[in-house]
């Protein structure tokens, strides 16, 4: 989690789901508790994080957004799809 929290450009606002009904359920103010507390309970109870998270060893990618996650597929596999997109769109 450390790891993951250290790649973050927003901190834990940008993993955890807030929105979510476990987080609601929760009754918790983030800005009350520690960062140990804070990943300690991202581990206990990893139904309020946002999903997907997908890292390598430079990008982090949270929640679903197909364009970005695009980015993680190796340069080949990318020029693939696009041949294929402009094959199919006649150029």
């Amino acid at each position: 989690m450390k790891a993951i929290l250290r790649m973050t450009e927003e901190g834990t606002s940008e993993l955890i789901s807030t929105r979510s009904r476990s987080f609601l359920d929760l009754k918790l103010d983030l800005e009350t508790i520690s960062m140990s507390e804070l990943i300690e309970l991202m581990v206990e109870k990893p139904a309020i994080l946002r999903r997907p998270i997908i890292m390598d060893d430079k990008r982090l990618q949270v929640g679903f957004n197909e364009d970005e996650m695009r980015r993680f597929l190796p340069r080949s596999v990318r020029t693939l799809e696009l041949q294929r997109a402009q094959l199919l769109a006649g150029f």
